[in-house]
């Protein structure tokens, strides 16, 4: 090794000079970094306090705008949502003409308005006597007509056109109806049963007797010859059938299943009432300039105190009704004195369409009002009517008595005729001392085929009805057991009476996704999709259509299919089936639901169906991120009837009820921002939001849309609730 490799090796020896050069070097370095990073750091600063100066200089120039076209925008809103009063004067107008239409076709079909001609009916049919089952199910069409009116009169009727005593009187009328529709089957019962004995089978020795009709088929069994081998009853060509103890095969007896396809057991639900006013007629009438307005003003006032002053009412509790009954009037009167007849017309048709307006909007606005209150505690096994629905109609499973059988002599047939009438068998007996075992009294096994036109997505649940409590029940049946290929539910019931199956009304909630797609002018298509099914709803004028069902992504039949209905019809034929999209005011408490403020969710579901003959609408993932005064949903303008494969155009839409803007985000963006749109603006409507965007032929279609097919539109999207349960 060289020595200078060697001296290269060795450290070299530091000074303490060198040292602390270094370290001021060091400092310096450290404070000129410092410097330049505090400088940068201010430098970022106002570039950011100058980037939120700018931001908060144009935010609120956007706002001055707005505020400054805010008046504007809203009068033509109001010009455009002139449709939901018109559309509500033609409602009126054909229930006056079905009424009128009814009066001139002299039928001999009572109106079921009209208390004293439904009294008459109702009299006259219960005089009548010896009518056969085929009778009785003849005249059951008409009575059957008579309550489906008398219901969709309560449905289709808004609040404020119903008095509290027409409601009363309407509901009586369709209870009667129902019970003595029930009864006259249980009269026609007995008389076929006094024939058993003509009409019994060669080879059992036993009568069996099916009648179908289209809504009532009877399944009536005699056991005339007692034989205790003969246990299992089942009808010829049919899956119904009944397993019996050997007790009740040596009894007279007679086993009856009458199987109804609607449901006259379960209590009617009550109509909705207004709570309260949206706006007082009062006011609405101000644009008339003359004293006679105080007069207008003053009759509502005292009025109104009148109604607070009533035994058992609130002074919040004002009904719309009255007050349109005493406004219509006085203002007829005014504009009939001194001055020009078309003048007075044209004004007041104005007041008459704002008041009318208001009205409407009330009624909708009671569509989504949630309940406050959670439905009342249910006992144990009762079923709660809030949560579950009956589907597939009534099934009354009864054991009777067997009455004395007719008798011929000398060419008279002879019977005996008992005062009390068709009387039921009791089963098990209410005293079983005599016996030892306390099987003795096994249950009835019973089969039921399940009507082809109900859906149900999970097994379904049987239930009995309870006639002291006046609820259904699940206890008293065991062993149910549901076979899905050949749609038979077998069960044993120890309890006889009414039997349903049940269902959760909720099964299809909250939804996955949706969409409301233009067809062509006048029609649009609304496609629900759940965790079971794809349902795709057509809306043309004041008419609904199913389109489409699916079942585990293929193609399902119902009758319901291709027949177009108004749409309270239809939303209730869904429903009949178990499809049901449709919740109620109970149904957050069953469902996690994106709630939102009832009044955002209205102005919303109004202008969406205003924009939808030129504009799809569907479902975003952000709905769920805003809050609840605040809706998130994607728009596109949508002209040609095709459906597009891919949406690369929608805009995102946030929407407060007062303020529509279109947000920076989209669908598959990562976080939610509320950021505007670069080089967007926000309007306080929806419609000039999209106007923003929109071709002319879009804007033209919107401006030229039917009053009923908008109206339609607006009350299917408020039946569906599709901002807050999806």
């Amino acid at each position: 090794i060289s020595p200078s490799s060697k001296f290269a090796n060795k450290k070299k020896k530091i000074t303490k000079a060198e040292k602390l050069r270094m370290l001021q070097e060091e400092e310096e370095r450290r404070l000129k970094e410092e410097e330049e990073a505090r400088l940068k750091y201010e430098k970022e600063e106002m570039e950011r306090f100058e980037t939120e100066r700018i931001e908060k200089e144009k935010w609120q120039q956007l706002e001055a705008k707005d505020l400054e076209r805010r008046k504007e925008e809203l009068e033509e809103l109001n010009l455009l949502e002139g449709c939901y009063p018109e559309a509500e004067k033609l409602k009126r107008e054909n229930r006056l003409l079905s009424r009128w239409n009814h009066y001139i076709r002299c039928d001999g079909s009572p109106d079921p308005l009209v208390p004293q001609e439904m009294n008459t009916f109702i009299s006259l049919w219960k005089e009548e006597t010896n009518e056969t089952f085929e009778e009785v199910i003849e005249k059951s069409k008409l009575v059957l007509n008579l309550i489906e009116k008398l219901k969709l009169v309560l449905l289709e009727t808004p609040p404020y056109d119903l008095q509290d005593k027409n409601v009363n009187q309407y509901q009586e009328s369709i209870q009667e109806l129902q019970e003595l529709l029930h009864f006259k089957f249980n009269v026609a019962t007995e008389i076929l049963l006094r024939q058993a004995s003509t009409l019994a089978d060669l080879d059992s020795g036993n009568m069996e007797k099916i009648i179908q009709h289209e809504n009532v088929t009877l399944y009536l069994w005699a056991n005339l010859k007692k034989n205790p081998r003969y246990r299992s009853i089942s009808f010829s060509e049919t899956n119904i059938g009944f397993e019996i103890p050997r007790i009740l095969a040596t009894c007279d007896i007679a086993l009856r299943l009458l199987h109804t396809r609607y449901d006259h057991v379960t209590p009617l639900c009550p109509v909705p009432r207004p709570l309260k006013v949206v706006q007082d007629p009062s006011t609405i009438i101000e644009p008339v300039k003359n004293q006679d307005t105080d007069i207008v003003k003053e009759a509502i006032s005292k009025e109104d105190q009148e109604q607070s002053k009533q035994p058992g009412s609130e002074s919040v509790m004002v009904h719309e009704e009255i007050k349109v009954n005493i406004v219509e009037p006085i203002i007829y009167n005014f504009f009939s004195d001194g001055q020009g007849e078309e003048e007075s017309e044209a004004m007041k048709f104005e007041v008459e369409m704002k008041l009318l307006s208001e009205t409407v909007s009330a009624a909708q606005l009671l569509l989504l009002e949630n309940s406050c209150e959670k439905p009342e505690f249910f006992e144990a096994n009762e079923v709660d009517l809030f949560q579950f629905t009956t589907l597939g109609g009534v099934y009354h499973v009864d054991i009777l008595e067997l009455p004395p059988q007719c008798k011929p002599v000398n060419g008279w047939m002879i019977v005996e005729i008992l005062k009390e009438g068709l009387q039921k068998y009791k089963y098990p007996p209410e005293t079983t001392e005599d016996f030892e075992t306390e099987n003795a009294f096994p249950p009835v096994e019973v089969m039921l085929q399940v009507q082809e036109n109900v859906i149900f997505f999970e097994d379904p649940m049987v239930a009995r009805w309870d006639p002291e409590g006046k609820h259904w029940r699940t206890d008293g049946i065991s062993c149910v057991n549901y076979n899905s290929e050949n749609r038979l539910v077998t069960f044993n019931l120890e309890a006889f009476g009414p039997i349903t199956l049940i269902q959760d009304a909720h099964i299809n909630m909250p939804y996955q996704s949706w969409e409301l797609r233009p067809l062509e002018m006048n029609k649009v298509l609304l496609t629900v999709t759940t965790v079971f099914t794809e349902i795709q709803i057509q809306i043309k004028e004041n008419l609904c259509m199913l389109a489409s069902i699916k079942l585990k992504n293929k193609e399902h039949d119902s009758i319901l299919k291709g027949k177009w209905m108004t749409p309270i019809p239809f939303i209730i034929a869904l429903k009949e089936v178990g499809l049901n999209i449709f919740p109620t005011g109970h149904s957050h408490f069953y469902v996690v639901v994106n709630n939102k403020v009832p009044l955002v969710e209205l102005k919303a579901y109004r202008q969406m169906a205003l924009l939808s003959s030129a504009f799809a609408f569907s479902w975003s993932k952000w709905n769920l991120s805003c809050d609840s005064s605040k809706v998130v949903f994607q728009v596109k303008e949508h002209l040609n009837q095709e459906p597009d494969t891919e949406y690369p155009d929608w805009a995102l839409l946030m929407f407060s009820g007062d303020r529509a803007q279109r947000l920076k985000i989209n669908e598959y963006s990562e976080t939610f921002s509320e950021a505007l749109k670069e080089e967007t603006e926000f309007h306080s409507t929806l419609y000039h939001m999209v106007k923003d965007f929109a071709s002319g032929e879009a804007i033209e279609k919107i401006r030229s849309s039917n009053c009923q097919f908008v109206d339609s539109v607006c009350q299917m999207l408020l039946s569906t609730r599709l901002l807050s349960y999806s």
